[in-house]
């Protein structure tokens, strides 16, 4: 059985925490653990493989936190894992269905989402051991959670047993009290189990237009082992969910009902019921609080808070209103900033930048690059760039002439010239670039040769 892992989001929800470049599913909240690190783990002992499904910027996120869990206790098995990269998510129908073309028709396949959290293990992997059986007798099969109260935001499934009776849109909420009441209404968890072949053929069948524009992107990967969809071939594959695409029209849908103690942490409420808040807190007078914070915070008489921190932004908001994040998060959209998409400390596929200060005119970062690792060959229009090697030692292309600059010793790149930085070594090269120009912007960036395909 293969667990596909759809790693879609854009980090909206739990913003600042999360941003559309890293979202809620590879942020370390769980003992140094992300949600996507625990969701392989976990399906690692009823699966062979992992196909993980990404835009390619999370690619290199997945990809380093499996390195990561290898090196540290051998957790996670990258051997075992496959990739299809999106250049643009159309919703989960085409995602699963460009996985499935990938794999072995008769393949069983686990299809989860990389950021919800499962605290019930055995339960979880009893519910899908039953699954796969379901899945062996080509049905396509759901996973039901039990409802632990009236929730809704989430869709329900009504079901007799195993036996699927209709879909449910998100109720308001006397509508969901009367399916909590009711006993047969289950959560949709987002979670699936069904042969490769089953799923094709049930999209075909009900959603041909999915299912012809995605074969014929699929039809055009050139490697099998890196798939990667171009994004003229993306943009044609109508975009719909696997729910309104198959499930809630085939006659072969079966139920799991499933109490996992399951959460989709879709909001700071729901985060607060799993994580404590961080240790550098003094309250007085205060309780029921959310708050996240790399600095001492001292809170007096206040109540039923959440308070995210990060070293760019900060939101106060009261409990039971965090969902109009959202709002702000269009707002920053709106003024064209950079908050909702990236952290002061970024991750690249060759190792991550930190901006350390920035105003009109310049802009100062602490680079990292991994040993074997290499920036793109690049120029930039509009500023001119200072290198100050920290430790390691950096290979310098400037130009047509290559050179090595070692700790404490420094080079300058000129506006326009084209340039490269790389890391021979063998432990990490740290490195201070001061940027300086009439514009500072991330996307001044002309790439000329690049090693990890990216424009």
């Amino acid at each position: 059985m293969t667990n596909i892992i759809l790693c879609g989001g854009n980090g909206t929800r739990l913003w600042p925490l999360s941003r559309t470049l890293m979202p809620k599913q590879f942020v370390k909240l769980f003992d140094g653990e992300s949600l996507f690190q625990k969701t392989v783990q976990r399906n690692q002992k009823s699966c062979d493989s992992q196909f993980i499904v990404s835009n390619t910027e999370q690619y290199f996120l997945a990809l380093d936190q499996i390195e990561e869990h290898n090196q540290d206790n051998s957790k996670l098995n990258i051997q075992n894992s496959k990739f299809l990269l999106e250049p643009v998510g159309r919703n989960t129908a085409p995602a699963i269905a460009l996985a499935c073309m990938a794999l072995d028709k008769e393949e069983i396949v686990l299809v989860t989402p990389s950021d919800h959290l499962i605290k019930d293990e055995k339960a979880y992997l009893q519910a899908v051991a039953d699954a796969k059986s379901l899945a062996q007798e080509n049905n396509l099969v759901t996973f039901g959670i039990t409802p632990q109260y009236a929730e809704t935001g989430f869709g329900y499934i009504e079901a007799n047993g195993s036996e699927v009776l209709s879909f449910k849109e998100k109720p308001d909420a006397v509508t969901a009290q009367a399916y909590l009441d009711a006993g047969n209404y289950y959560w949709n968890s987002g979670m699936f189990c069904f042969k490769a072949s089953v799923f094709l053929e049930e999209l075909k069948k009900y959603s041909p237009e999915i299912y012809e524009a995605s074969h014929t992107a699929y039809s055009n990967v050139k490697n099998a082992e890196m798939i990667r969809i171009s994004h003229d071939d993306m943009m044609a594959i109508p975009e719909d969910s696997i729910d309104y695409a198959v499930m809630e029209k085939s006659d072969k849908v079966k139920v799991i009902p499933s109490d996992i103690a399951w959460s989709d942490l879709g909001s700071f409420e729901s985060l607060d019921e799993e994580i404590d808040s961080s240790d550098n807190i003094i309250n007085i007078g205060s309780s029921n609080n959310l708050i996240l914070s790399p600095k001492q915070v001292a809170t007096i008489d206040v109540d039923d808070l959440i308070i995210i921190d990060t070293a760019d932004a900060l939101l106060v908001s009261k409990k039971g209103s965090s969902q109009k994040v959202k709002e702000v998060v269009k707002i920053l959209k709106e003024k064209n900033s950079e908050l909702p998409n990236i952290h002061v400390t970024a991750h690249r596929p060759w190792g991550t930048y930190t901006i350390l200060d920035e105003s009109n005119g310049y802009k100062v970062k602490r680079i990292v690059v991994k040993p074997g690792k290499r920036l793109s060959l690049q120029k930039h229009h509009h500023r001119s760039e200072h290198w100050i090697v920290v430790s390691g030692t950096a290979v310098v292309t400037r130009g047509t002439e290559t050179y090595s600059v070692r700790a404490n010793e420094s080079t300058y790149i000129p506006i326009g010239e084209v340039h490269r930085l790389e890391n021979v070594g063998k432990i990490p090269l740290v490195m201070i670039e001061a940027q300086v120009g009439e514009y500072v912007g991330e996307d001044d960036i002309i790439r000329i040769e690049d090693d990890f395909s990216r424009k």
